[in-house]
């Protein structure tokens, strides 16, 4: 089996469940060493998995696993979880900003202690997270930063209906785009990736609706597309804002039917921000 990611060591944030628990298996697969980085160390009464969990699934896949609480907010917890990151492995090789908080409300209605929220887990912790494991990356000989962000777009649509959710997403990949150039020369490529269909998450079912659910792909086809960015030369391949689906194109695959979330013909919702 191919391996392109043995012995690499890859952060992850919010790997505890969805997307990011799937990225981590799917890379633990290749042989790769996983930082569990979230918050969730104790079971949720209504949501799937732990650090803990996710790090015996990693382990059971071929993978190493270390499991660090860690909230994305917090300068220090970040600064803790990278430290033991070189204590554990004494390597990072790429860091994967998939925490993300989510809530469509529109300026009128939302109250600003989310708005902070919203801002903190995604565009601040991006930044606060990419900082904080530079002098691991500048040591590896192919380092990466992969932002789960979207494609910018300024049609109204898509600035209309939940600006404040939508402005914190973009700040991610703007400051993909930034950090992309920031870092060319140290040879550290930051890109964004994002999913051409809904993810069957629980927090699309929660926030985005049950009834898309049926509608949506697994986290299979984005962890794929993850997976194949991160083991990409990394000079070559930096300051992109990438579809998972025109990832796994540009590596061959055409059949996408294995990822579908169910086996009815419904057809599949186009994600947030994702041009028609």
């Amino acid at each position: 089996m191919e391996a392109p990611l043995k012995g690499r060591t890859l952060f992850i944030t919010g790997a505890s469940r969805g997307i990011g628990r799937q990225i981590a298996l799917t890379a633990a697969a290749q042989g790769a060493n996983i930082v569990i980085a979230a918050k969730s160390d104790v079971p949720h009464p209504k949501l799937p998995g732990t650090i803990h969990t996710v790090a015996e699934e990693v382990r059971e896949r071929g993978g190493q696993a270390l499991a660090v609480k860690v909230d994305v907010r917090d300068d220090a917890s970040i600064a803790a979880a990278m430290a033991a990151t070189a204590a554990t492995f004494g390597r990072l090789d790429g860091v994967v900003a998939n925490a993300g908080a989510i809530r469509l409300e529109p300026a009128a209605t939302i109250e600003m202690k989310r708005f902070d929220l919203l801002y903190q887990v995604n565009t601040r912790a991006l930044l606060a997270v990419t900082k904080a494991a530079l002098p691991l990356l500048e040591a590896a000989d192919n380092p990466h930063v992969l932002s789960m962000s979207p494609p910018i777009s300024l049609r109204s649509d898509w600035l209309a209906p939940y600006i404040p959710y939508t402005v914190t997403k973009f700040g991610m990949t703007l400051l993909c785009l930034g950090m992309a150039e920031e870092f060319r020369g140290k040879g550290i490529a930051v890109n964004a990736l994002w999913p051409r269909t809904t993810i069957a998450t629980a927090a699309v079912q929660f926030e985005v609706g049950a009834d898309y659910i049926a509608r949506s792909r697994t986290p299979a086809i984005v962890a794929d597309a993850a997976c194949l960015i991160l083991a990409s030369p990394a000079r070559d391949n930096t300051g992109q804002t990438l579809l998972d689906e025109e990832v796994l194109r540009r590596a061959g695959r055409t059949d996408f039917d294995m990822y579908r979330n169910s086996r009815t013909e419904e057809d599949l919702a186009l994600d947030l921000f994702v041009e028609r």
